[in-house]
């Protein structure tokens, strides 16, 4: 029948290539702006105020931004430029995206989905936190200002800690000396709770509509307030020596594995890496959006906000560390005539004591006073001791050392409200992207109305969020943040990596961005993505396995004035690890259930861009060689009738003549898109011939040639 109906003519495809409708029912950003205030406000969250400021003071000053940097550079920039990529081409939430790349690898966008609802029940919990100590800080004197006196005196749990670790575990939190004792709901959390829920509902009930206008402020506001504190922070005594000794590399502690494990980790977390959000959020972008600057500007602005606010942080403990000399005895002693002035230098001055001259004291005073000096009871008051007691037990440097700090502070309850208004505000922005990267690959998936679907997410969170406003609650929330993200995450991120980089293909890959973009990315993202960041996450699981084989999981637990460690309960133990299951579990399923044919490939849900898109690359494949993009054989070389797995992202299936039905074992793309979309071709310019009826339903061993029936 080929030689009886030879093919027709060619005609220059330009005048009739079919464009997409600017308006393809799909939700769109108003502006480029709100779009990148959102993937900001999404990234830059609570771990850049308070877990890179500890994590930077840990591992070596200055020194621990190194290694920072270059990992943001291997694994963050282009991991994160994938995820806007891919997003923006399928214009889907996480789970379309992942069904139409690899649909045996489906599952990456159910777990991405899962961890999502995992992190988003107990990071709002952290905002009720914020919501209660953003009213209590309406009052002067702050209430965690001094140890409340009761009539019988003051109470010894709040002398033998401080006023600010009382009002935290006593007064806040009520909360328990183990995990096994829930000791009932803390009715001002739950209330706190409740009215988080209420704000992240009204922000994200009518998707980016609603949520990219909260974004203006969300995003915005903290920056405000971290200058502000910074320009307030560098005024107080002692905030010059923080930052000095936060900048002060030590460079020794580059050669540790944990310190490039624990950056490894940060970057991974601080972009949002897997969570769908950054899909979610590109997915509402044009086509030709340069989602490569976009990728690279958000990346940097993250790095920033978080040098900012160590700054920040450093620069207020660095003030708390220098009131240590009203603590310390040496000025009371010069007073009672008990030590000698002549032992001072006369360039002191005590109104302006500063670490050094204090160090330069004590050394004087232990030298001349060398027998008798254990009795005068001094305190060495080293300003690096000071700071090395900033906890990162998540919370503690944010509800402790921070407001410990703010009570010193002149009109203290002004810069309270500030500080944790920005909190809501950083904790608002990563819960719309969070809520985003649930909602959008459900209602791409399943016709259910947003608001309704919304508002129950919002309601089943709420009662399941009451775990973690127990008086207990504090020790579940940070479980779910060790063993809920973590390891999935990275799972999932890595299963991303492999599926664009190896079974799609690195090429096809950057042939796809060239055509979205009008340019092709520069061959450092080649090397990362194929070779580069697969190494890296390799590692990076590695060592989170072995340092959960060889560190005994347990939590921090608050002893009447005392914080010790103890390991978790056996049930407990067991929760800690099926979070991590739980989470993976799709992966495994999804691909056994697609490698045995029990389920759909999902390629039955294409969007309504992504049709029009897909018929505009069968349009072009007549101008440009089809086997370059479908079999990737060398040009003119005859198809073969049944291509490979591996197949142009624009066209998510194997050959269009194939049973529409049914999805090849081997196969690692969609097949039903035939069937799924039914394109109408463009209009010929002149009538084709007509063609046979038996090539309607034909073997796939005896179909024509894809250029006669893909042409019109």
């Amino acid at each position: 029948s080929l030689s009886l109906r030879p093919p027709p003519p060619r005609v220059p495809r330009k005048n009739i290539v079919l464009e997409p409708p600017e308006n393809d029912g799909r939700p769109a950003w108003n502006s480029k702006l709100q779009y990148i205030l959102a993937q900001v406000g999404f990234s830059v969250g609570l771990g850049n105020v308070w877990r890179f400021p500890y994590l930077c003071q840990k591992n070596g000053g200055g020194a621990y931004l190194v290694p920072y940097f270059i990992l943001l550079i291997l694994i963050g920039v282009p991991l994160f430029f994938l995820e806007l990529a891919v997003g923006q081409k399928i214009r889907r939430g996480s789970i379309g995206v992942w069904n139409y790349v690899c649909p045996h690898l489906g599952g990456i966008g159910v777990s991405s989905l899962m961890v999502c609802g995992f992190v988003g029940l107990y990071y709002n919990v952290i905002i009720g936190w914020s919501i209660f100590y953003f009213f209590q800080s309406f009052q002067y004197p702050l209430p965690w200002a001094e140890c409340p006196i009761r009539r019988n005196g003051s109470l010894p749990e709040c002398e033998k800690s401080s006023a600010t670790t009382y009002f935290w575990y006593r007064q806040t939190l009520n909360t328990t000396s183990t995990i096994a004792d829930s000791g009932g709901l803390n009715v001002k959390m739950t209330l706190s709770l409740l009215v988080a829920w209420i704000i992240v509902c009204l922000a994200v009930i009518r998707g980016i509509a609603s949520s990219g206008k909260v974004m203006y402020f969300s995003s915005l506001f903290p920056y405000v307030v971290l200058f502000c504190f910074l320009v307030r922070g560098l005024l107080l005594k002692g905030a010059v020596d923080g930052i000095a000794h936060m900048f002060t590399p030590k460079l020794e502690k580059m050669l540790e594995p944990q310190v490039w494990r624990e950056a490894a980790t940060q970057v991974f977390f601080a972009l949002g890496l897997g969570f769908g959000g950054v899909i979610a959020f590109s997915s509402y972008n044009k086509i030709d959006n340069n989602c490569h600057f976009d990728a690279v500007l958000v990346s940097f602005i993250n790095f920033f906000t978080s040098i900012l606010a160590t700054l920040v942080v450093f620069a207020v403990l660095g003030f708390k560390a220098n009131l240590m000399n009203e603590k310390c005895k040496i000025l009371g002693y010069l007073n009672a005539n008990v030590l000698s002035h002549d032992l001072i230098p006369p360039h002191v001055n005590f109104s302006q004591l500063s670490t050094v001259d204090y160090a330069e004291i004590y050394g004087v005073i232990k030298a001349v006073k060398e027998g008798s000096f254990s009795e005068l009871g001094l305190d060495p008051c080293v300003l690096e001791d000071e700071l090395n007691k900033v906890q990162c037990v998540c919370t503690g440097l944010a509800f402790i050392a921070f407001t410990e700090a703010m009570t010193h502070f002149p009109a203290s309850p002004f810069w309270s409200v500030m500080f944790f208004f920005m909190l809501i505000n950083l904790g608002l922005g990563s819960m719309i992207g969070t809520m985003t990267g649930i909602t959008t690959p459900v209602l791409d998936t399943y016709k259910v109305q947003k608001e309704l679907f919304t508002v129950c997410c919002c309601i089943i969170a709420f009662f399941c969020g009451l775990l973690f406003v127990q008086r207990s609650g504090n020790y579940f929330v940070t479980m779910f943040d060790d063993y809920s993200a973590g390891l999935p995450l990275t799972i999932v991120v890595i299963l991303e990596n492999v599926s664009v980089a190896w079974i799609y293909g690195t090429k096809r890959f950057m042939q796809d961005l060239e055509d979205m973009l009008g340019f092709r990315p520069h061959a450092f993202y080649f090397y990362m993505w194929k070779y580069v960041s697969p190494c890296c996450l390799i590692v990076l699981i590695a060592a989170t396995v072995i340092e959960m084989a060889i560190s005994p999981p347990g939590y921090n637990a608050w002893v009447e004035e005392l914080v010790s460690q103890p390991s978790y309960p056996p049930w407990a133990l067991a929760m800690c690890f099926s979070l991590i299951v739980v989470a993976m579990l799709p992966l495994p399923i999804v691909f056994i259930a697609r490698h045995f044919n029990l389920m759909s490939d999902g390629s039955n849900k294409l969007s309504v861009s992504y049709r029009k898109s897909m018929m505009k690359d069968i349009s072009n494949l007549e101008e440009v060689d089809e086997t370059r993009f479908i079999l990737g054989k060398n040009p003119g070389e005859t198809p073969s009738p049944k291509p490979p797995s591996q197949a142009y992202l624009g066209l998510p299936g194997t050959n269009p003549l194939e049973n529409p039905n049914s999805l090849s074992p081997n196969s690692c793309y969609g097949t039903s898109y035939q069937n799924a979309i039914s394109p109408q071709p463009p209009p010929p310019l002149s009538p084709p011939p007509p063609l046979s009826p038996t090539h309607d339903h034909c073997p796939s061993s005896s179909c024509p040639s894809p250029s006669l029936t893909l042409n019109p």
